[in-house]
């Protein structure tokens, strides 16, 4: 074959060569665009499921709401839920939730921290140093300072340093009243301390995290939490404690502890704190709600579970 007019071999192969070079940096270019954007669409598929998700929450919400509120006998109720997860599903099958409840003030009220110079108050004050103190020393807690201080903070309304702007929520009230808030002060700790044993701490089995209460929902304490109030050897609990069976006054009294009607409420008390799972396009989400003072209230989407 002729050579081009005007082309050494040389010039040839090097012309060549660069025309390859500009091909795969063009081709690398796509394939580097192709892989942001299939993330993109990805991402985008990923919140359009989730945004939907949360309209169809919103519905289960609306539905349960009303009938929740429409129920008389809400002792039959939440007693009930409190023992077993409730399964919901339509004769057709085309949507299918779980419901289950909790006690909402079945523990200390982590805001009583903040009650040490309340006359009123005082005995609450004194029954939440007392868990805190001891969960510092069981669980060796490095700094319990520091910890009580961050927390103080948070619950004074220190500008509600550790939670997101979005939870708008929570900062329309002083103190700690959610678990995720709490969590978020415990991870400020966390990473200012560096105290590993923060995270094994089970916090859930001793207080609550809720806005401002003064009694406990005694009948459905943690055996745990029984056995730090009243001074009670923690096997004895574990072995003769049925919660939500056993009435608390009659069983701490039999021990020859105190109980202390001021704080303790031994009826059954309409108070709960609600969860509901269900399927949403092949993936599982939930959100929560709370039944007190009568009114069906707070719901929270908790997303992809």
């Amino acid at each position: 074959m002729d050579k081009p007019q005007n082309c050494s071999s040389y010039y040839c192969v090097k012309r060549e060569g660069f025309a390859l070079l500009i091909t795969l940096s063009v081709l690398a270019v796509l394939m580097a665009l192709t892989g942001v954007l299939l993330g993109y669409f990805d991402s985008v598929r990923k919140d359009a499921v989730a945004t939907k998700a949360l309209i169809q929450a919103d519905l289960y919400y609306t539905d349960i709401k009303k009938t929740i509120t429409g129920f008389k006998d809400k002792k039959m109720l939440f007693t009930t839920l409190y023992e077993t997860s409730l399964p919901l599903a339509s004769e057709d099958g085309r949507f299918a939730i779980t419901l289950n409840c909790q006690p909402l003030s079945n523990g200390v009220n982590i805001n009583w921290l903040a009650y040490e110079e309340s006359d009123a108050m005082a005995e609450q004050y004194a029954l939440a140093e007392k868990v805190f103190d001891r969960l510092v020393e069981q669980y060796e807690i490095q700094d319990a300072m520091r910890l009580k201080e961050l927390l103080l903070q948070e619950v004074r309304g220190g500008g509600h340093r550790f939670i997101e702007k979005e939870d708008s929520r929570l900062l329309q009230k002083n103190g700690i009243i959610s678990f995720q808030q709490f969590e978020s002060v415990i991870t400020a700790y966390q990473f200012e301390v560096d105290d590993p044993k923060i995270g094994t701490v089970p916090w859930k089995q001793f207080f609550i995290f809720r806005p401002m209460t003064q009694k406990i929902d005694g009948n459905y304490l943690s055996a745990a939490l029984i056995s730090i109030l009243f001074d009670i050897d923690l096997e004895i609990v574990k072995e003769e404690w049925i919660e939500g069976v056993t009435k608390l006054k009659a069983f701490v009294q039999e021990y020859g502890a105190v109980y202390n009607k001021k704080i303790f409420r031994d009826k059954f008390n309409e108070e709960a704190v609600c969860k509901v799972n269900y399927t949403y396009m092949g993936e599982q989400f939930a959100f929560t709600f709370i039944d007190s003072d009568g009114e069906v209230k707070n719901f929270e989407f908790n997303g992809k579970q």
